[in-house]
């Protein structure tokens, strides 16, 4: 697997440490307060079960997934595979991403939980791509911004590989070409 990464982009300590970051700044955020953690499935997983140890007040995990991509490219729909199971009627949401790429899913998503009665919906996402973004998105909680290029690992993945890797790494282009 590590033969067919370029370069890493974000060690497993870079991304340890913001998290830690922004683990503090949801808990002061939250601290009085118990919102919805809804993680944007499958990518989000692992950033989201390191992201939950970091979360020092009372929470509900209900997971989402959706899918909008084919192979490597965005294919403009958004379809809801598994819908969360909570009424967001008055409730804060927390939508965790792995990363903010084109913006459709996530703003589809943060329309859909408003449009449901969410008292407020923000984003959490290791990592940003603002040069791919297609729509208005921005993310409230931000890990890092990416280069425009094909990242797995830490949960991101090429057709289900390298979601285990510990650290973010370019994928090789000759993996994903052919």
């Amino acid at each position: 697997m590590n033969n067919d990464i370029e370069t890493i982009l974000y060690s497993e300590d870079q991304l340890n440490r913001r998290m830690d970051e922004i683990g503090q700044e949801l808990n002061e955020k939250y601290a009085n307060s118990q919102p919805l953690v809804v993680p944007v499935m499958t990518g989000a997983m692992v950033f989201t079960s390191d992201m939950l140890k970091r979360m020092d007040f009372k929470l509900v995990v209900d997971p989402i997934k959706v899918q909008s991509y084919e192979g490597v490219t965005s294919s403009g729909k958004i379809d809801l595979i598994q819908d969360i199971k909570s009424d967001v009627r008055g409730q804060s949401v927390i939508l965790m991403e792995d990363i903010i790429d084109t913006g459709r899913t996530l703003k589809y998503l943060k329309q859909l939980f408003l449009k449901r009665g969410a008292k407020s919906v923000e984003i959490c996402a290791m990592l940003d791509k603002p040069s791919t973004r297609q729509v208005a998105l921005k993310g409230d909680y931000i890990g890092f911004s990416a280069p425009d290029e094909f990242l797995v690992g830490y949960g991101l993945d090429y057709d289900g590989l390298y979601r285990n890797l510990p650290y973010i790494g370019i994928l090789k282009r000759q993996v994903y070409a052919s």
